[in-house]
């Protein structure tokens, strides 16, 4: 019976053990992974940004012969790269367990503003410029949304 016992003993104390230690490493897997809502707000964002990058291509074509025009699509890209930058910082912080930088939350968002600021001040009619305002609009949205429910 004694053995049994002992057994019994050291098989409930590694359990609590193992609950107590495990507590604090869920909350932060469950607060780092996010709900359904986080995880649609992050893909979203990553899909935007990579959709205005494409549809800026276009739109660097529409506005060549303007160098005014090229110089603000092609910082409005720099931007958009800055963005990315700062989401793959974040995801990395994420995926080994380690808190997000804020820092790196601050660099997307300023880099998203740079970016639309730049767009905005091109005088053009092209639609491709106006596709890319509207997906660069859809990733600020997103980006909010990171910021509201990924907590």
């Amino acid at each position: 019976m004694a053995p049994f016992f002992a057994f019994l003993v050291a098989f409930s104390s590694l359990l609590v053990g193992t609950q107590v230690f495990a507590a604090p490493a869920s909350g932060l897997i469950a607060r780092q992974i996010g709900d359904l809502q986080c995880n649609i707000d992050r893909l979203s964002i990553v899909a935007d940004l990579a959709a205005t990058q494409n549809t800026l291509k276009k739109v660097q074509t529409d506005v060549a012969s303007d160098a005014t025009a090229s110089s603000s699509v092609q910082s409005a890209i720099d931007s958009i790269d800055g963005a990315q930058g700062a989401i793959g910082v974040i995801a990395k912080a994420l995926l080994t367990g380690q808190t997000a930088p804020a820092e790196a939350r601050t660099q997307v968002q300023g880099n998203l503003t740079a970016a639309h600021d730049a767009l905005t001040s091109i005088d053009s009619s092209s639609a491709d410029l106006q596709k890319a305002l509207t997906q660069l609009g859809n990733a600020e949205i997103a980006g909010e949304g990171v910021v509201n429910n990924c907590k």
